[in-house]
């Protein structure tokens, strides 16, 4: 199985590339789609549909997608920009042929063995030692790994969501 995980986010959405063979998890590749907040939002999430589309392209193994559910926000303008983040990510998705399943921050937080109240450091941390290598960039990438390795959790467990 290979999983595709999303991390939507309307400045930088991470993307992230998980195989597992044998019981073992693999890094395949880890990204982000980076945005500048300064551009006009339409810019934004056209650059996120092309650097999504072109990691689909990249990697024509992958047989699911997990991405990350819609989470409560104090600010209605930011959880409007996550959304409209998310809609693309799930658009390409789509288009490439997949329903992406999505599990909220704490599912995944517990799935890889942190606790509800860990931060971003502590994500990166265990997602490093459950792939056997530190990937590359910034939170989001670790985030949108843990979401892929939730998935595979969840199918091997026989309760994806």
């Amino acid at each position: 199985m290979v999983v595709l995980g999303i991390d939507p986010g309307s400045c930088t959405t991470g993307f992230g590339v998980v195989r597992t063979q044998r019981g073992r998890l693999h890094l395949i590749e880890g990204g982000c789609v980076r945005t500048s907040s300064s551009d006009p939002m339409g810019e934004r999430l056209l650059k996120i549909h092309e650097g999504l589309s072109a990691a689909f392209d990249r990697h024509p193994e992958v047989t699911a997608v997990a991405i990350e559910a819609i989470f409560k926000h104090k600010s209605s303008e930011s959880a409007l920009r996550l959304g409209q983040a998310r809609g693309v990510a799930l658009l390409v998705a789509v288009q490439h042929g997949f329903e992406p399943v999505a599990y909220n921050p704490g599912t995944v937080k517990r799935t890889v063995g942190a606790h509800g109240r860990a931060d971003k450091h502590a994500i990166g941390r265990i997602v490093s030692m459950l792939l056997g290598e530190t990937p590359e960039g910034p939170h989001d990438v670790a985030d949108a790994l843990a979401i892929a390795i939730t998935h595979i959790n969840h199918i091997r467990n026989g309760a994806a969501a």
